[in-house]
């Protein structure tokens, strides 16, 4: 296996070099198995850096979304919270007692940075209310948020109108001030500048209700909660457009009470491992093309989702670390992205293939296909960089059925004039004009799921996985690249099981000039 030998660093980021859903989490577990498998030690800790409940992981037959993927390791001492992270209390606690149940242990390795932003029930209809606003209002489409409250959550945290995880370290009566501010100015935003209807206020508690049913229909059936648990409607006020306080201060209140014992100063722990070199892995929520300053606005996250944004939610100096840039053999994208590279998945074969695979972890909604996108992934490699790249789902490709046809990879771009660039322009307008430059590659029929070695895969697929990752090279180093340390490939997914990866991939050169 490959195992970053000749690193020094100890510390692992873990992060989405497309648009999300890349299979992060499984990186996340493989990184861990590999770590005890090489030392004999376990990784000391996980770290979850951005985002919130708006993140989705599949990891170790785990769906999670606010807890840190590593929590499927039970020898993972600790389960990192960074003060980067806005999380709703009861979410930690939905995540928690399931796996708990399961035995699993969560709440005594659990540590949130008592930084980390609170969110609450107000966010998640203030989310539910800006797109109303801007479909109903605006007449906009739909952003195709989560609806996890992430964005208005960011937006206290601009305005200084925090709630952090150490209130509930202090005094209730100060809580409960500040939680009846933070519902006036939701109240009155919902009702004066988004001009939400009444019908449509009470469809966001019915809206809220049906997805987090759904969302922990396991838990439910397994008794773990009661069904009264998730709904929302016992929060709305007696006259329209109001919450009832008092409750939504209990149930909240209750929350942080019993995680009071997991929130704490993560900055010493993490020191701690680096001193000790004992191994962190810090996992990412979304993706390169989803931070807000890179991504393309109104379809972005509220938060940093590269590298950098580790160090400031971990609140340490800077540190020598190890970044794995993940994507997957083909593009995945959920919402109203624009999608240069979308594949028919209704009447292309491959691409009715993959729609019946491709569900977002979050949302559950149907993801959009399309061919990989190496001009993308060049870029994120040129201003964001990694050391290491992860190709997931490569299994996905192969047409058992015999209805075969060209695999496409896109190498460029070309303008309305016939110009071909390498590059995403940064104006989405300008990108929207553009049309996708396409190499062709025969397809297979091999099932990949059972191969243990490079060497074992078909030419073909040798060929295509050579090529994605030197398009990749060729699009971020325009000007030439044999001199400069390239990223290697960590290994290839060819299944969701832990295991099924190949870790044996020939040095990124050699990839390039062998194939």
């Amino acid at each position: 296996m490959n195992y970053s030998e000749d690193s020094k660093s100890t510390m692992f980021s873990v992060l989405g070099i497309s648009m999300g859903d890349e299979g992060k989490g499984r990186v996340v577990h493989e990184i861990l198995e590999q770590t005890q498998a090489r030392t004999g030690l376990p990784a000391d800790g996980v770290i979850k850096v951005n985002g919130g409940a708006n993140a989705g992981h599949t990891a170790a037959g785990l769906k999670l979304n606010l807890l840190p993927s590593g929590v499927g390791n039970p020898d993972v001492k600790k389960l990192l919270i960074g003060s980067g992270v806005v999380a709703d209390p009861r979410k930690f606690l939905w995540e928690a007692k399931p796996l708990e149940s399961r035995g699993i242990s969560v709440l005594d390795r659990l540590l949130i940075d008592e930084k980390t932003q609170m969110s609450d029930l107000t966010h998640r209809l203030l989310d539910l209310a800006w797109e109303n606003y801007r479909v109903n209002q605006l007449g906009m489409e739909n952003r195709g948020s989560t609806g996890r409250g992430i964005s208005p959550a960011y937006c206290d945290e601009t305005g200084q109108w925090q709630i952090f995880y150490q209130s509930f370290l202090g005094g209730r009566a100060e809580f409960k001030i500040a939680l009846e501010q933070r519902v006036q100015r939701a109240m009155d935003t919902i009702r004066y500048v988004c001009k939400v209807s009444e019908s449509d206020w009470n469809g966001f508690f019915t809206t809220l209700t049906e997805a987090e049913s759904q969302a922990n229909k396991e838990a439910l059936d397994e008794n773990i909660f009661p069904a009264a648990e998730f709904e929302f409607s016992q929060f709305k006020g007696n006259a329209p457009f109001s919450l009832n306080i008092e409750y939504l201060e209990d149930v909240y209140w209750n929350a942080g009470e019993q995680l009071a014992r997991c929130i704490g100063d993560i900055r010493d722990e993490l020191l701690q491992s680096k001193s000790q070199s004992k191994t962190v892995v810090a996992e990412f929520g979304q993706a390169y093309w989803l931070d807000k300053r890179h991504g393309f606005t109104p379809n972005v996250t509220a938060s940093h989702t590269t590298t950098t944004e580790l160090f400031a939610s971990g609140g340490i100096p800077i540190q020598p670390v190890t970044t794995i840039g993940c994507c997957k053999a083909y593009d995945t994208k959920v919402g109203t992205h624009h999608f240069l590279t979308k594949i028919d998945h209704e009447n292309h074969a491959l691409g009715k293939k993959l729609a019946k695979l491709e569900f977002g972890t979050s949302t559950g909604r149907q993801r959009m296909v399309g061919w990989f996108d190496a001009v993308e992934k060049g870029n994120a490699l040129r201003y964001c960089g990694f050391d290491e790249l992860v190709i997931n789902k490569l299994d996905a490709l192969s047409m058992e059925n015999g209805e075969l046809s060209d695999l496409k990879i896109c190498v460029a771009y070309k303008t309305t004039d016939g110009k071909v660039i390498r590059n995403v322009p940064r104006q989405e307008s300008d990108r929207k004009s553009l049309f996708p430059i396409y190499e062709s590659f025969p397809g297979w029929t091999e099932n990949l799921s059972n191969i243990k070695s490079f060497d074992d895969f078909p030419i073909k697929v040798k060929t295509y996985v050579a090529r994605m990752v030197s398009s990749v090279i060729e699009t971020a180093y325009t000007k030439g690249y044999e001199n400069i340390k390239l990223p290697k490939v960590r290994f290839l997914g060819i299944g969701p099981d832990p295991g099924q990866i190949i870790s044996d991939v020939p040095p990124t050169i050699d990839l390039i000039k062998g194939f």
